[in-house]
C-alpha cells in the first residue's frame, strides 16, 4: 500500500473510532556504509529502516503508536494502540496537532546524480584515498579509518487539519583518519568531508590534508603551564560548540538545565560573535524545509552581534513561553519522541584567514583537537577541562607541535573573550545537529602542561 493511500484509510477509520485530530508521520532512512583497510573492503553495510507513527486525540487525550508496517493490519493496530495509550498517559503538557505554516521554503535536497553513484564507484574512491595516503609519506603506518557513508532520507507528515508535507534528501560523507610513525613517536589526524556532489571528493586532496596534519604533529612535547592566548582551530571550535548547543534549547532552559535562562536580549558573547541556525544550507547534513512537527523552518540568528536573540523551540516549548515554534521539533526516527535540536548550527565566519590569526600573535597556542568532551565538559555550567593537542606560536610563526596539555575554562566566558574570527568555517560529525565553526582567536585560557 502506498503511503498516501495508507494515510487516507487511516484517517477515515480513525474517525470511525472516535478520534478527532490525527497525524501521520512517515520516515524512511537508507544508509550505505563501507570501510577500506589495506586495499580491501573491511566492512560493507546496506540498511533501510522506516515506518510510520500516529498520534491522535481520543476523548480529549493524545495517544501515540508506531509500526514499521504499512498495510491494512497496521491501520487497526495504530488506532487501537493510540486509543489505549491515550488512556494511561498522565501529562500536564498541552499537546496539539499543527495545522501548518503559511510558507514553506522550496529546497533541493535530493541529487539524482549522487543517487546514481554505484557502490563500486564509492569503494574505488576510498581505495584511491587510502593508496594516496601511503604514497604521500613512508611515515604513514596505517589508515585506521577510511570510511564512506551515504544517506537517503524520505519523510512525510500529514494530519486532519490539512497539513501535508513531503521531503526527500541524500548526502554522502567520508571520514579519513591516518596514523604516522617516526621511531617511537606516533601521531594521528582525521577529517570529515560531506557533500551532495560526489565529484568534489578529490582523493589526492583528501589524503594530503590529513597526512600533512598528522606529520605536522610529530615531535610534539608539552609546554610550561600558564595562561596563553588561544587560537581554537575550526575543527576544535566546532567540537566545543557542539558540546554546548544544548544550552540554546528552550526545553533545557525551561527545565533549569541551561545557563542561558533569562538571558534573552542580553549580551552573552563578544559583538564579533553571531551564531546561526540555517536549515537551508546547501551542503548541510540537517537541511530541511519543515521539522518533525510540520512547522516551517527558517534561518535564525540565535546570537546576533553577541546578543542572545532566541532559544530553539518545538511546539511544546513555544506554547509554554507563549511564542511561535522556531521549527526545531526533532525526532531521530519515525518511532522517536519529539525533542529540540538544531539543524545546521554554526558561528558566522569572519574576514581574516587562519594564517592571519597566527601571524598577528607574538606568542599563542593553537588548539587543533580536544579530547574527553563527554566527561570533561559540563553542558549546564559551561565549565570544561580537556586534554588537547596543537602548536606553539612564536613571533607569528608556528614554532613546534604541542601535546600532553590540558586546557580549562568556561565556554560562555570564552564566547565573551573572542577577539577575532577566521573565514574557514568547517563542520564536525553530525550528532543531533550539524555543528560548525571557523577558527577563533580567544584572549586566553588556562593551560596545564609541564
Amino acid at each position: 500500500m502506498d503511503i498516501l493511500n495508507f494515510k487516507d484509510r487511516l484517517f477515515n477509520k480513525g474517525r470511525e473510532y472516535g478520534f478527532s485530530d490525527m497525524e501521520l508521520y512517515y520516515q524512511s532512512n537508507g544508509k550505505f556504509s563501507t570501510k577500506i583497510f589495506k586495499g580491501e573492503v573491511d566492512s560493507y553495510n546496506l540498511a533501510i529502516e522506516g515506518g510510520v507513527s500516529f498520534r491522535g486525540i481520543y476523548n480529549g487525550q493524545m495517544g501515540y503508536a508506531y509500526t514499521e508496517k504499512i498495510n491494512e493490519e497496521a491501520i487497526s493496530f495504530l488506532l487501537e494502540e493510540a486509543k489505549e495509550n491515550g488512556k494511561i498517559i498522565d501529562s500536564e503538557d498541552s499537546e496539539v496537532i499543527f495545522a501548518g505554516s503559511e510558507h514553506y521554503e522550496e529546497l533541493t535536497l535530493f541529487s539524482e546524480e549522487l543517487a546514481s553513484i554505484s557502490a563500486d564507484e564509492k569503494i574505488a574512491l576510498l581505495k584511491k584515498v587510502e593508496a594516496e595516503c601511503f604514497a604521500l609519506s613512508e611515515k604513514v603506518s596505517s589508515v585506521n579509518y577510511c570510511l564512506l557513508e551515504s544517506h537517503d532520507t524520505e519523510k512525510m507528515i500529514a494530519n486532519t487539519k490539512g497539513l501535508e508535507k513531503h521531503e526527500r534528501g541524500n548526502v554522502v560523507y567520508t571520514y579519513l583518519s591516518v596514523v604516522v610513525k617516526d621511531g617511537d613517536d606516533i601521531k594521528s589526524a582525521g577529517k570529515l568531508t560531506l557533500s551532495r556532489n560526489f565529484s568534489m571528493f578529490d582523493p589526492i586532496q583528501l589524503a594530503k590534508e590529513v597526512v600533512d596534519e598528522a606529520l605536522s604533529a610529530l615531535g610534539a612535547s608539552s609546554i610550561a603551564s600558564k595562561e596563553y592566548p588561544i587560537i581554537l582551530k575550526n575543527t576544535a571550535a566546532a567540537s566545543l560548540l557542539q558540546t554546548f548547543t544544548s544550552a540554546f534549547s528552550a526545553d533545557n532552559v525551561q527545565k533549569g538545565k541551561s545557563r542561558l535562562a533569562k538571558k534573552l536580549d542580553t549580551t552573552i558573547a563578544n559583538q564579533l560573535v553571531t551564531i546561526v541556525d540555517d536549515p537551508f544550507l546547501t551542503e548541510g547534513f540537517m537541511s530541511r524545509s519543515f521539522d518533525s512537527e510540520g512547522v516551517a523552518t527558517k534561518r535564525l540568528q540565535i546570537v546576533e552581534d553577541g546578543v542572545l536573540k532566541t532559544y530553539l523551540h518545538n511546539l511544546k516549548t513555544a506554547t509554554k513561553d507563549n511564542v511561535e515554534s522556531t521549527g526545531h521539533g526533532t525526532k531521530s526516527s519515525y518511532k522517536g519522541t519529539i525533542t529540540v535540536a538544531p539543524s545546521n548550527l554554526y558561528i558566522n565566519p569572519g574576514q581574516s584567514t587562519y594564517e592571519q590569526l597566527v601571524e598577528n600573535e607574538p606568542e599563542a597556542l593553537i588548539i587543533t583537537d580536544l579530547q574527553g568532551l563527554h566527561s570533561g565538559a559540563n553542558p549546564i555550567s559551561g565549565d570544561f577541562s580537556l586534554a588537547a593537542n596543537g602548536y606553539l606560536v612564536k613571533n607569528g610563526q608556528i614554532e613546534r607541535p604541542v601535546n600532553q596539555i590540558t586546557i580549562a575554562g568556561n565556554f560562555f566566558t570564552m564566547l565573551e573573550q573572542v577577539e577575532s574570527i577566521a573565514d574557514d568555517l568547517t563542520f564536525g560529525l553530525p550528532m543531533g545537529g550539524y555543528v560548525g565553526s571557523p577558527s577563533l582567536k580567544i584572549k586566553g585560557l588556562a593551560v596545564a602542561g609541564e
